[in-house]
């Protein structure tokens, strides 16, 4: 969400937002002379809360909604992306007290609209509205422009956000920058959405899984595991992937799938309390065995302590999804470069160099080409 403040010093309105490399920020309008500290502050609080609902949109969109049946989450977020056009008519005639009471809309981007314009309405000058008119018609074209796919200007800031669903566009171009680069890049966190990103990095992760495992005659579904035997890596959630591609799932249903219970725990919900509440049993069942050793009902409490309702962060399911995906490709290179060095004499090929991070260039060529291979041979799971 853009985040808007008060510069005192200079009188100004101020909106900023993230670009996935640093921040950028504008001059919305010069305050008028005279307004009081309390009143801008109102207005950079009510913006903010009206960018929140309508980038709320592009996070919740309909399309990963179940129903759009009267009343269900579908048809709520359609009237919410529906309210945009009744923005400018909310800030320039917001609904005002009457009698001691106020009418309020259920539409959160409808209702926060109202309350940049009764803030407005308390500075009481026309020249401001205008511009604040303006500037909010930037944000909801930004909006817009992010559900497009076209994540360019203010739209830019959709690259920090977790969104329940994937651009196809934006899927395309992180397929794009992975064949440039299996490893993943800079450009995957700066240009793309995370949740296409994600979706793009799963499908190159089951590359690089096959690779690896024809190489080392390892499980498919345990490559990564493995490599954390070979280096420190995040590979409980790459391997919960990898086991949902296997069993049939598309990396758009394994990917999504994971960042809507995400995005449902960072709003208190769980989303599958019964599976929970049946793990935990489990996990307590063997840590109160009284057949088991002291080291299983050690094992079993550092099991229990370790359970969650989503193995992502709540607070950005997207990006660290996209950045385990990445360490588990990542992992699949050093369980391939075991494999060739074991075959070889333990020293890497006769005649390469080896680069500033340890591995054997001629290998990792030899390995990007692989997974590029296949994931051109398997793109259709892509699409």
């Amino acid at each position: 969400m853009t985040r808007y403040a008060i510069d005192l010093e200079r009188g100004v309105l101020t909106a900023s937002w993230a670009t996935g490399a640093g921040d950028t920020a504008i001059t919305v309008a010069v305050l008028p002379e005279g307004c009081p500290p309390g009143s801008a502050g109102a207005l950079a609080l009510a913006l903010a809360g009206f960018s929140d609902a309508a980038w709320h949109t592009y996070t919740h969109p309909v399309s990963a909604a179940d129903s759009l049946e009267e009343n269900s989450e579908g048809w709520l977020r359609q009237c919410e992306r529906e309210a945009f056009a009744k923005v400018p008519d909310a800030i320039r005639s917001p609904n005002l007290p009457e009698h001691g009471m106020i009418v309020q809309s259920y539409v959160a981007v409808e209702e926060t609209a109202h309350r940049v314009g009764r803030a407005l309405h308390a500075i009481g000058r026309s020249e401001l509205t205008d511009l604040v008119v303006r500037e909010v018609g930037e944000e909801l074209a930004s909006v817009e422009a992010a559900e497009r796919g076209e994540l360019v200007g203010r739209a830019r800031q959709a690259v920090v956000m977790s969104r329940a669903d994937a651009s196809p566009i934006q899927v395309a171009e992180a397929d794009r920058l992975l064949a440039a680069d299996p490893l993943g890049g800079d450009e995957l966190f700066t240009r793309v959405d995370p949740t296409a990103a994600a979706v793009a990095a799963a499908h190159w992760l089951q590359a690089a899984a096959t690779v690896a495992a024809l190489a080392s005659g390892t499980d498919l579904r345990h490559v990564v595991e493995e490599s954390g035997d070979i280096e420190a890596l995040a590979h409980a959630t790459p391997t919960l992937v990898l086991h949902l591609l296997e069993d049939g799932a598309s990396p758009r249903e394994a990917v999504t799938a994971l960042i809507r219970e995400a995005m449902l725990v960072a709003e208190g919900i769980i989303p599958d309390p019964a599976g929970l509440v049946g793990a935990v049993a489990r996990v307590v069942g063997q840590a109160e065995d009284p057949d088991a050793d002291d080291e299983d009902q050690e094992l079993a409490q550092e099991m229990l302590a370790e359970l969650r309702a989503t193995p992502l962060d709540p607070s950005r399911p997207a990006l660290d999804l996209l950045e385990d995906l990445l360490a588990g490709i990542h992992g699949c290179r050093l369980i391939y470069e075991q494999a060739e060095d074991d075959d070889g004499d333990g020293q890497g090929s006769a005649g390469t160099a080896t680069g500033l991070s340890g591995h054997d260039d001629e290998t990792d060529a030899v390995f990007l080409d692989l997974v590029r291979a296949e994931a051109a041979r398997t793109f259709d799971r892509l699409v």
